[in-house]
């Protein structure tokens, strides 16, 4: 359990961890710890707003370091599969060719300019995150966006026999690891719940969607899912949760 942990941490974050075997007994457990590198994210950035809150720093600040949490921890590895996947799908091309596009290390123009409107999208939504416990609700989203794309890893039609995702899947006790990621995203949803149930349950519900479209598109366009597709659904959840809680609560001011 302690190796799979520190696996999970080396391969998808960048806070420093004792070295471990990468061997498959080591990766057991790795996926079901996935969620806690969300909740080290979700933990700096409520340190983060609260920081802020108390002296007072610009709201654009705020939102500008924001976005650069989640790359600092790790280390950019999700943009990267938000990337490749966003060239493969922008060619059009047969599923074969959108997969070996996938896997090119080089980025296309498609990406550049996707990746830089989602970082201007939400670096604006976070702009209108100004109090702590809006600031708590996006947070938990980090543990539920991992929750999810760990749940798909194991219970996903995979879209090719090798590659990084399969070097977790294949050596994992499944029902275990399942067993894990669900608590831990049950945890973070009823949290975002009890923190704020209105901007908790259209997170909650904007979580839902995007899992439910990332499906879609990756038994359409790619016979099933990928490391990359887990990466670029990952963005899109987490670019889902806050948009969701900022338009709950802008709905929240005007009713009431």
């Amino acid at each position: 359990m302690i190796k799979s942990l520190l696996s999970a941490f080396l391969m998808y974050s960048r806070i420093p961890m004792i070295q471990v075997e990468w061997k498959k007994e080591n990766r057991r457990y790795a996926l079901g710890w996935f969620p806690l590198i969300g909740a080290v994210i979700g933990g700096v950035l409520l340190a983060w707003r609260m920081f802020c809150t108390y002296f007072s720093v610009s709201q654009f600040l705020f939102a500008a370091v924001a976005v650069i949490i989640p790359v600092l921890v790790t280390g950019g590895i999700h943009i990267d599969g938000f990337c490749d996947v966003t060239d493969a799908r922008s060619s059009y091309a047969e599923r074969e060719k959108r997969l070996e596009i996938m896997s090119d290390p080089h980025i296309g123009s498609f990406a550049v300019i996707r990746v830089c409107l989602y970082l201007i999208l939400q670096t604006a939504l976070f702009s209108q995150i100004n109090d702590i416990r809006s600031t708590a609700v996006v947070s938990c989203g980090y543990i539920l966006s991992r929750s999810l794309s760990g749940l798909s890893a194991v219970t996903f039609r995979c879209a090719k026999k090798d590659g990084t995702l399969q070097d977790f899947v294949r050596p994992s006790y499944r029902s275990v690891t399942m067993a894990m990621i669900t608590v831990f995203g049950a945890s973070a949803s009823l949290l975002m719940l009890f923190i704020n149930t209105i901007q908790g349950l259209a997170s909650f519900a904007a979580a839902l969607v995007s899992f439910w479209y990332y499906r879609k598109t990756a038994y359409k366009e790619f016979g099933g899912t990928t490391g990359d597709l887990c990466g670029w659904f990952l963005q899109i959840c987490e670019l889902s949760v806050p948009a969701a809680a900022v338009f709950a609560g802008i709905m929240m001011e005007v009713l009431l």
